[in-house]
């Protein structure tokens, strides 16, 4: 006699296969980069203007964030909330803002502002030629 899968078996296989499908892929290109999904070293990023001074700008696909504290001085971060893995929303007010659940980082080093975040926003590494800013 043939036992076919049991209800178990089946529930999971769906339940894998549901969750490898939601984790997986490239995310597409939303168009916050110009490199597209592209985060290679060397690659460009972003354009300077694309940074506002004393701001800065999230990159979602490259899942970079750059700021400009001050006039030319270029910084980036992890766009990766270290609370609970949220992306970041936005820029403003001196701080990277995640939505999820308030925590704010510093705009000069990722340093937490606001909790419930304890620790900083890791640092991406960049260089700046002419205009361009490229992932290091």
């Amino acid at each position: 006699m043939t036992h076919g899968p049991n209800r178990r078996t089946v529930l999971l296989a769906t339940g894998a296969a549901a969750l490898a499908a939601g984790c997986g892929g490239d995310g597409g290109d939303s168009g916050d980069s110009p490199s597209g999904t592209d985060a290679s070293p060397g690659r460009e990023l972003a354009r300077t203007s694309d940074v506002p001074v004393g701001g800065g700008t999230v990159f979602k696909d490259a899942k970079v964030v750059v700021t400009q504290p001050e006039e030319g001085e270029f910084k980036a971060f992890s766009s990766i909330c270290t609370h609970q893995r949220c992306p970041v929303a936005d820029v403003s007010d001196g701080t990277i803002n995640c939505t999820c659940h308030g925590s704010r980082f510093s705009i000069t080093d990722g340093s937490v502002a606001h909790p419930p975040a304890t620790r900083p926003l890791p640092e991406k590494e960049i260089t700046v030629e002419g205009n361009s800013i490229l992932l290091a």
